[in-house]
């Protein structure tokens, strides 16, 4: 087992640290953590209250066993740094560099071989967890405190150390871009790949799709590979969900192919000039990456200024919509239709998604049985004069009502708190934050994440 130097001790004294800011915060404060990312887009304002410094290193890892320990505030840039020189990886590494192991635990994460091993904290063996009543509960002890965690966006406690399992891999992907016209076909070829794990006779390891329009879809697949004849690089000039668009198959080495969308945001960085091939050279590379866009993101929300250009040019403003939904397989091209028919943005991305065991997770219930396509969407859209500013996002949601769907809650979110409980488990969540937040010391989810 290989041990990072000094990363137990300054480890210990973080998690004394955030136990004693937590006694420390005045009763009627907000505890919020002090973190130097954040993937949520729910830009309400506020400075986090407890310091998070020395937990966020990968503790060890564990190349026999195929485990790591891991600090909860540690971003999968590291994690995956730490992991890869052992041939692993996480089973599930998100998209975004800087989306932290806790984060994808207590508000989820997805990525391309979720098809066949489910969400991040699917693969959680055991987790320590700072509580509201300022207690540290190991998962071991508290089970149903693990099963209540994804979803509870840090409204139960906050996971200090995670061990996670680790899958092997190969140094290269090699990746089929496979254009279908229909959505139809796409939901009856992405639902064939979950359950045979392959395509055209090969092996998938990987499976995602990206949606250009109503009669253009592509789902890539990749299957890792010891050798490559080639390698492509879009790090630099080279956009990769252009390359979708422009050829049928491509090598990656393994590190490439796990950040491929974070140097674009996937396609998100076009709004901000970065892929304008002027602006691309000027741009340092350093600074193509999806942490910096949020900033840029959140200066433009406080500022205003994609609704001041909205209103110069005759429309009510914008409404950001920025979603991650997930429906059945099968009543995917009926949601398409739909998004192509009211919301009208694009790309849109495309990942299959089957629950790995038979466990049950309450905040976030899925059908074990079931294959789940999850729809990410992220952009503005015009409202019309009357229009609610969340008419949009209102909209999504009572079509996913519909279809037996629902989305993750990391951005905005408008249920009533009846749709909202009978969604995300209420009444169980009311039992575990009764148990381990007796006195309402941390926020309540429905607070949090809808009403602020």
């Amino acid at each position: 087992m290989s041990v990072v130097v000094d990363a137990e001790t300054d480890h210990r004294r973080a998690v004394e640290a955030v136990r004693r800011g937590l006694a420390e915060l005045p009763p009627d404060a907000p505890v919020r953590l002090r973190k130097k990312t954040s993937n949520l887009f729910r830009f309400r304002g506020g400075e986090g209250g407890l310091r998070v410094e020395g937990l966020d290193r990968v503790l060890s890892v564990d190349p026999v066993a195929r485990t790591a320990d891991v600090g909860g505030m540690t971003t999968y840039e590291d994690l995956v740094a730490a992991t890869l020189p052992h041939g692993l990886m996480p089973l599930v590494v998100p998209q975004l560099k800087t989306i932290t192991l806790g984060g994808a635990v207590v508000g989820l994460g997805i990525e391309s071989s979720s098809f066949r091993d489910g969400l991040p904290h699917e693969s959680v063996l055991e987790a320590d967890v700072l509580t509201g009543t300022g207690e540290v509960l190991s998962t071991t002890e508290h089970p149903d405190l693990l099963g209540g965690l994804p979803n509870s966006y840090g409204t139960l406690g906050y996971a200090l150390r995670l061990r996670i399992e680790l899958a092997p891999v190969r140094p290269f992907v090699r990746l089929r871009h496979v254009r279908f016209d229909s959505a139809a076909e796409v939901a009856t070829a992405l639902a064939e790949i979950t359950e045979s794990r392959s395509w055209a006779g090969e092996r998938v390891d990987v499976v995602d799709g990206t949606v250009f329009s109503d009669h253009e879809h592509y789902v890539t697949v990749g299957e890792m590979v010891d050798t490559a004849p080639y390698l492509s690089d879009y790090t630099g000039q080279g956009i990769y969900y252009r390359s979708i668009q422009e050829r049928d198959s491509d090598f990656l080495t393994i590190h490439d192919y796990l950040w491929r969308w974070d140097t674009d945001w996937f396609w998100c960085s076009r709004a901000l000039g970065v892929q304008h091939p002027v602006v691309r050279r000027l741009w340092p590379s350093r600074y193509r990456r999806s942490d910096v866009y949020r900033r840029l993101v959140a200066l433009d929300r406080r500022l205003g200024l994609s609704q001041a250009v909205a209103r110069r040019g005759g429309a009510a403003g914008v409404e950001p919509i920025i979603q991650d939904v997930e429906v059945p397989v099968d009543r995917l091209p009926e949601f398409l239709a739909f998004f192509h028919d009211e919301i009208g943005i694009s790309p849109v991305w495309l990942c299959p998604l089957r629950q790995r065991d038979r466990r049950s997770w309450p905040l976030y219930p899925l059908d074990p049985d079931t294959t789940y396509v999850n729809v990410g969407f992220w952009s503005d859209a015009e409202l019309s004069p009357g229009q609610a500013p969340d008419h949009h996002n209102r909209r999504i949601e009572q079509v996913l009502l519909g279809m037996d769907g629902h989305k993750s809650l990391y951005s905005t979110a408008s249920y009533p708190r009846e749709e909202f409980d009978a969604l995300y488990g209420g009444a169980t969540y009311r039992e575990l934050k009764a148990r381990y937040d007796p006195d309402g010391r941390l926020p309540d989810l429905y607070t949090k994440t809808v009403t602020g």
